[in-house]
């Protein structure tokens, strides 16, 4: 069977689809993978108050913590975890926080200065005196 015009546009076609589509792949990754922008990976503070919510969904996990800053005014603490896949592999579930709980976590605290940080690969917390921790491979 001949090659014709119309076969050479349609292998054109496909290729530049499958670079888009790959680029556009790299792109959404790379966009994802921004902790190190929001948060400072050179310095870690340990953040301890009681769970007021765990969101337990994808593609990451938060912890929410009432603690108290340095004047002792009270301050609502987000802290961005891994996904609960990753977290499940590590033992935890959706009932390792719950509200109430006395929690501290250790932390990359946000760049920007809020009370907020990610507790990512390792991930050390203390539930109610009892010790949690999880690891990537």
């Amino acid at each position: 069977m001949p090659v014709t015009d119309e076969m050479r546009q349609l292998d054109t076609l496909r290729i530049a689809l499958a670079i888009a589509l790959a680029g556009g792949i790299h792109a959404g990754v790379a966009a994802h993978h921004g902790t190190a922008v929001s948060y400072d990976g050179s310095k870690e503070i340990t953040v301890t108050g009681k769970v007021t919510e765990f969101w337990w969904h994808n593609p990451h996990s938060a912890l929410f913590l009432d603690g108290t800053n340095e004047k002792g005014e009270r301050v609502n603490w987000s802290i961005e975890m891994a996904s609960p896949g990753v977290l499940t592999r590590a033992g935890w579930t959706r009932r390792t926080f719950a509200p109430g709980d006395t929690v501290s976590v250790i932390v990359n605290p946000s760049r920007a200065g809020t009370p907020s940080g990610v507790c990512d690969n390792p991930c050390k917390a203390t539930v109610n005196g009892k010790e949690v921790a999880w690891r990537a491979p």
